[in-house]
């Protein structure tokens, strides 16, 4: 009686068809390590009267992007941090999202 119930359960269980396991895409070795955009230049100094460079750090809210999604090295987020506060403080740069969709700089969706 107790093997017939192992046996059913066993039988029950869905077991991966060799298509499912082929179709599932495997990642072979490590990921390459992204390079920060600055330092692939050779760009020494992060002008905060660059506003246009500076717009593709932030985000389509008006937020500084993470090192995570800017790709930059601690060196250079903290410099991108700065310019980009340098240039808030002058007008050049918007801190916030109400100001992007007024004046129209980057995009907005």
């Amino acid at each position: 009686m107790e093997n017939d119930f192992q046996e059913q359960t066993e039988q029950d269980e869905p077991r991966p068809s060799a298509d499912a396991q082929e179709s599932r895409p495997r990642h072979r070795g490590r990921w390459r390590r992204r390079v920060c955009p600055m330092c692939e230049n050779k760009i020494s100094f992060v002008d905060y009267k660059d506003f246009n460079f500076l717009r593709r750090f932030i985000s389509d809210r008006g937020r500084i992007e993470s090192r995570r999604k800017s790709g930059a090295c601690a060196k250079h987020q903290r410099a991108l941090a700065q310019a980009i506060k340098r240039a808030r403080h002058l007008a050049l740069l918007p801190y916030t999202a109400g100001h992007i969709r007024v004046s129209g700089v980057g995009y907005y969706r």
